[in-house]
């Protein structure tokens, strides 16, 4: 593999998201890849107080103005973080990106999604995840697991986040091929299985995909 690899993880909150990726980067790590970490919103540096406007401010912030600093935050991301890293071939695990914003600003605050997917073509240059684990989890589950301290996206009632729930699973239903749905309500060390198997999988198709483009160079 002489690229690197941008693999998203994705769901509501509460669905363990986080946990599956730290678990993904011990794995990769053991099997010798060379691998980093970042999240949307939040990555290192300006990322950092983005977050802390989206999630903890309390005053007014309209749905058109959360998106762009959802957007603002992305594009920060791929610029300074994850692109350098594919260019070193390096896998890039991200928590949150792209599908985040059409599920909860699209889906879930009623968005334009056409306008929204532009808008992240813009702030991501073109370049999407090559592999997106959604952790699929009912709203009620998930709520119980995120608790009484809920930031500002998790205070947005029940069916706000069934509509963000219903997002994620058309989006997968769209692009079947890179967005892969689990079942995030079964055990932490069986959804990790089925996350390793699929990334196995996915990696063992783009060698045999590259081996055949090679040979067909060479033939020719």
């Amino acid at each position: 593999m002489q690229k690197g690899l941008f693999i998203t993880f994705e769901g509501a909150d509460g669905c363990g998201k986080t946990t599956q990726l730290t678990l993904l980067k011990e794995y990769l790590e053991k099997n010798n890849y060379k691998v980093i970490t970042t999240r949307e919103p939040g990555a290192k540096g300006l990322g950092e107080h983005i977050r802390k406007i989206l999630l903890n401010y309390d005053g007014e912030v309209s749905n058109r103005c959360e998106s762009f600093l959802f957007l603002a935050d992305r594009a920060q991301n791929i610029d300074t973080i994850v692109k350098p890293a594919i260019e070193q071939g390096k896998i890039v695990l991200c928590d949150r990106h792209t599908d985040s914003t059409i599920a909860y600003q699209g889906y879930g605050r009623g968005l334009d999604i056409q306008e929204i997917n532009m808008l992240n073509n813009l702030a991501t240059g073109g370049k999407k995840p090559d592999l997106t684990f959604v952790f699929d989890i009912d709203v009620n589950t998930s709520m119980k697991r995120v608790g009484a301290e809920k930031d500002r996206l998790e205070s947005a009632g029940i069916e706000f986040h069934n509509r963000v729930r219903s997002g994620y699973l058309k989006l997968a239903q769209q692009e079947p091929e890179r967005i892969k749905v689990i079942d995030a309500t079964e055990s932490v060390e069986q959804i990790h299985n089925q996350v390793t198997k699929i990334f196995n999988s996915y990696i063992t198709q783009l060698l045999s995909s590259q081996e055949k483009l090679n040979s067909e160079v060479k033939n020719n």
